[in-house]
């Protein structure tokens, strides 16, 4: 079918589509090939590498079990504090006042210029010189300080994007009823500019959950993917299969919450496509109306 963006290919077109597909398809298959010939030569696929991961339980309660625990806690925290803060954060921008737009704006961006891992390692030089955080829960407090900071940044160009989406004239109505600034922003622009934000919401919090690793891999935060030095330092260097299922892990943790968020973003779209009921007619109105038309 074709469209302004897309023409329908003709014959000679479809036959090259079609070889293209074959080489591509080809190309992928000999990489692959290649990919699993390497491993197997430096021994990677034997089935000793993989089966601790389906024999020994300890490879769970030891290691993934726990490093998971940490990168859930370290990803609710961060996203119960830079949910509400970047959304107040966003409303800043979109301020009247001047004096409250402008410092806003330059607070976001300028969190959100810097690197998150940056963020995390001047937090917990931060942490270990001007507090008294025990060595124990500095890199959690580091790693959480540096996600807020970050995310709570892209989280208010988030907000901020979704309400200046909404039509004009949803503003522009709620002040012609007498509503305030904040009762309008708070009941009936946030409201709508949800469901218009929550993909890239999830998003970020997909981004939230992937960049604990960052804490593991230079602060020493015992997260998820951290844990693979101690899986391969005591289960014979198995790098290749150890990097695999702590993937596999990610990817199961990332699909839920983004299955979890499709369904309230359906929902909500539902709720505001549900039609309104109907309500029944005055007693008064209904009695004069019968008058009207008996002495008609």
């Amino acid at each position: 079918m074709s469209s302004v963006l897309y023409d329908t290919p003709g014959p000679r077109a479809k036959r090259r589509n079609v070889v293209y597909t074959i080489v591509f398809v080809a190309v992928l298959a000999l990489v692959a090939w290649w990919v699993l010939d390497a491993l197997n030569a430096k021994h990677q696929l034997d089935a000793d590498k993989w089966s601790p991961f389906v024999t020994d339980s300890a490879v769970w309660t030891t290691y993934l079990l726990p490093g998971l625990t940490e990168t859930l806690k370290a990803a609710a925290l961060s996203i119960v504090i830079a949910l509400p803060l970047g959304a107040a954060l966003g409303i800043g921008r979109l301020s009247d006042h001047r004096w409250v737009r402008v410092p806003v704006g330059a607070l976001v961006e300028f969190f959100r210029a810097i690197p998150v891992l940056l963020l995390m390692m001047f937090s917990s030089a931060l942490y270990a010189q001007f507090t008294t955080v025990s060595s124990d829960f500095r890199p959690l407090y580091a790693v959480v300080t540096g996600l807020v900071l970050y995310n709570a940044s892209v989280i208010a160009e988030v907000v901020r994007a979704g309400v200046l989406t909404l039509p004009r004239g949803q503003g522009d109505a709620a002040v012609a009823l007498g509503m305030r600034k904040g009762q309008t922003m708070l009941y009936v622009l946030l409201p709508q500019a949800v469901t218009v934000m929550l993909p890239a919401l999830v998003s970020q919090l997909v981004v939230i959950v992937k960049d604990t690793a960052l804490g593991g891999a230079l602060l020493g935060f015992g997260e998820l993917l951290s844990q693979n030095r101690q899986i391969t330092a005591n289960y014979g260097a198995n790098t290749i299969a150890t990097l695999t299922v702590i993937a596999l892990i990610y990817i199961a943790l990332n699909f839920a919450l983004t299955t979890l968020a499709g369904r309230l973003e359906r929902r909500l779209r539902r709720g505001r496509k549900t039609p309104s009921v109907a309500l029944p007619a005055q007693a008064g109105a209904t009695d004069v109306k019968s008058e009207a038309v008996s002495g008609a």
